[in-house]
């Protein structure tokens, strides 16, 4: 993408297991336990300069394999430029990790136009680069996640850790970090710190926030994040800078849980 945008860093979601166990010589089938996050659908006002140029939605959905997808699609116009983007994580999530199968990128507009398409064999630690019949062994470790993955198994470990720490705690859990396998296929830290809070006004709402930031010295880029607790800490805010220049706001208009719209 031109250095104008870069994409909205921004969420997908997970399966829970049955557990059987042995009582009385009969199997008790054991409740899962519920979804940290339900799937919903969150629409965004894009900013450049305090103009809207654009929109996009990020939506978590369960599919008919128990799997869920994960998706991300923004559209964008400003003067000459345009930008038509798609991404789409299909992932697990079990006792609150995520681990990403595929992952799907395709975008389109002003420069040229990308394609990419990954799946991840997480039993042979291997990654296999769909569109270019390549396969690569990869370090899974360590909670490997996608491009998009990521940003659900973030939001999911803010729910974690504000009920295990509490709110006045949260900066003590001042930075997480995500290995995430990126379209050439390489491997990064990709690291939240933790920023503040901030009660902030939206198109959707005023909402009360913690926010974070993701900073790449060495592409002297800055993007701030910010998260709702009040809903499940939903991304509703997003801002980023490159050697000081605006690139891009984004910003929640809207919020849909199992087909109804929310209202603040």
């Amino acid at each position: 993408m031109p250095k104008l945008f870069n994409s909205l860093p921004l969420l997908a979601y997970f399966i829970c297991a049955l557990t059987f166990a042995h009582t009385n010589e009969k199997i008790v089938t054991e409740t899962p336990p519920p979804l940290v996050v339900e799937p919903f659908t969150a629409t965004y006002s894009v900013i450049h300069k305090s103009d809207p140029v654009g929109t996009a939605t990020r939506a978590l959905k369960k599919l008919a394999d128990g799997n869920f997808e994960y998706s991300y699609h923004n559209y964008i116009e400003w003067l000459i430029f345009s930008d038509n983007r798609q991404e789409t994580s299909i992932l697990t999530v079990n006792n609150n990790k995520v681990t990403p199968l595929t992952y799907r990128y395709k975008r389109k507009g002003t420069g040229r136009d990308k394609f990419y398409h990954w799946s991840y064999d997480h039993n042979n630690s291997t990654a296999t680069n769909i569109k270019d019949d390549r396969t690569i062994s990869i370090d899974i470790s360590n909670g490997l996640q996608d491009k998009l993955s990521y940003h659900l198994q973030h939001r999911i470990n803010l729910i974690t850790a504000y009920k295990t720490l509490g709110k006045k705690n949260m900066d003590k859990k001042n930075s997480f970090s995500y290995p995430v396998i990126n379209t050439s296929g390489a491997i990064k830290n990709y690291v939240y710190q933790y920023d503040g809070e901030e009660e902030i006004i939206l198109p959707y709402g005023l909402v009360k926030t913690i926010r974070f930031k993701r900073e790449i010295v060495e592409k002297k880029r800055i993007t701030y994040a910010w998260f709702a607790p009040e809903l499940k800490f939903l991304l509703v805010k997003l801002y980023q800078v490159k050697a000081g220049v605006e690139q891009f706001e984004a910003q929640l208009t809207s919020l849909t849980l199992d087909n109804v719209k929310t209202k603040h």
